[in-house]
């Protein structure tokens, strides 16, 4: 528990407030922008959605244009995958890093450093038809994917307590929202304009978050300073690469060839050395020992399965709308239309982000995950997944009394990292299946390719459901301070 202890200076025969310092070592500002941070604290939340909203259409912004990429380039099909196989490698390698100089050096310094470098990345896109330019740009923008748990971590330290939980349930909707939003914006400006302008948009977009972000977000109050782990931020990155890259590539380079297979066993090797040189750090990047806890650790696996049932929604769904429907089980809609469609799970992420909300606070988390998770299973089966933002936008309020303040934008970076992952690992076994089960001469994807691959998800949920069990109850969260 941080005891705050302040200090009155006399400076010219007049009594100043100085800055106060916490027990823990934790400095907090005070005076004149002390007040006026307070002025635009109701402007915090709307600012903080709006960015995770840009961030989340960046992410699937080229998921409909993959298809005329190799047009527009002159890229073979392999180049252009790392259009969105970059994005998310810098993403899963930067959210626990940006995470962490989040914690130490300031929440509102590291997010206008992710707004910006997703305003650079749009901008070079703008400019250029070169794949190369283009892939670099792209990894850029994967540095957004820190602004969701910086986000939070704003949030907390921000708002009055009891407004907490509800403001990170809603901010971690916006992922969903962005993802709906962002396939049918960027195949209606590919459908009727030239690809660049979908660029332009999208840099003007991030210039005004960041300059709203420098003037409505006040400053940390809680930062722990200490050196960066710069040899775990190398580890880690390297680890992930190499657990990653041959997820993302493995239909392409065969899951048995030898590239996937040493890539897995180099991931499995760095992640055990990552975790001696952490646990042996005084200064870790992650604190496994923290990560290691039931209340912790249970949220973080929950997210990894959450991930992967998560994304077979929107994954499958697109590809089922725009199938031919002829000889294979599609609905032969264009790219705008199934994008359309799509917008139906944005409406019901936020008004089931309300509900799970006010389920939170009567019964607690655990309570919605399970019961999010039995909404996941029947939407599945039904083919339709109105209420997996029940689970989706609770995560991260499990965490609020399992970790330290001063370490609760790493501790979110962590849970969006397994997000990641787990979204990954779903887009690989979703294409593994739905290419099993191409029908001959490309005619398109049988009907039980689409079955096994919503199967595959519903079996996720349920093992969500089952591990909903783990989680700690209502009674059992504290406030952590420090």
């Amino acid at each position: 528990m941080s005891i705050s202890l302040p200090l009155r200076l006399h400076v010219a025969g007049r009594s100043v407030s100085a800055p106060t310092r916490s027990a823990s070592g934790t400095t907090k500002a005070s005076g004149p922008a002390e007040k006026k941070a307070r002025n635009l604290r109701h402007l915090v939340f709307p600012v903080l959605a709006v960015g995770a909203v840009f961030q989340a259409i960046m992410q699937t912004v080229m998921v409909p244009l993959l298809p005329s990429m190799p047009g527009f380039t002159g890229a073979g099909t392999t180049a252009v995958s790392w259009l969105v196989t970059s994005t998310l490698l810098v993403g899963a390698v930067m959210t626990p890093i940006f995470g962490r100089l989040a914690d130490m050096i300031g929440k509102k310094r590291m997010l206008l450093i992710a707004f910006s470098l997703m305003t650079l990345g749009s901008l070079i896109c703008a400019l250029t038809s070169d794949i190369g330019l283009l892939i670099l740009a792209r990894g850029l923008q994967g540095a957004g994917a820190a602004v969701l748990p910086i986000g939070m971590a704003i949030l907390r330290e921000v708002l009055p307590r009891e407004h907490v939980e509800r403001s990170i349930a809603m901010l971690s909707s916006t992922l969903g929202i962005g993802t709906a939003v962002g396939i049918p914006f960027a195949a209606a400006i590919v459908q009727f304009a030239d690809w660049h302008l979908l660029f332009w948009i999208t840099a003007a977009i991030g210039a005004g978050v960041a300059l709203a972000a420098w003037i409505v977000i006040p400053e940390s109050d809680t930062r722990t300073g200490g050196r960066f782990d710069a040899v775990g931020a190398a580890g880690l990155s390297a680890a992930l690469v190499c657990l990653l890259v041959p997820i993302t590539q493995g239909s392409t380079w065969g899951w048995t060839s030898p590239a996937v297979l040493l890539s897995f066993a180099a991931s499995v090797l760095l992640f055990v050395l990552w975790g001696v040189q952490q646990l042996r750090n005084r200064n870790p990047l992650v604190d496994l020992r923290v990560s290691a806890r039931r209340s912790v650790l249970a949220p973080h696996l929950s997210a990894l399965l959450v991930g992967f049932a998560f994304y077979g929604n929107t994954l499958i769904t697109t590809q089922l709308l725009q199938a031919p429907s002829a000889h294979g089980a599609g609905y032969d809609l264009t790219i705008l239309q199934a994008a359309a469609c799509q917008l139906a799970a944005s409406f019901a992420m936020m008004i089931f982000a309300i509900v799970a909300s006010r389920i939170t606070e009567r019964f607690g988390p655990k309570i919605t995950i399970m019961t999010g998770a039995v909404f996941l299973l029947a939407g599945y089966s039904v083919h339709a997944v109105p209420g997996k933002p029940l689970v989706y936008c609770t995560l991260p309020v499990l965490l609020l009394g399992a970790v330290p303040l001063s370490q609760n934008a790493a501790a979110n970076g962590v849970n969006v990292l397994l997000r990641t992952v787990g979204s990954t690992v779903c887009s690989a076994v979703v294409a593994s299946v739905l290419a099993a089960h191409t029908l001959g001469g490309g005619l398109g994807i049988g009907t039980a390719g689409f079955v096994i691959a919503y199967l595959v998800c519903a079996g996720c949920a349920v093992v969500v459901f089952v591990s909903g069990f783990a989680l700690p109850s209502k009674q059992a969260l504290r406030p952590v301070e420090n």
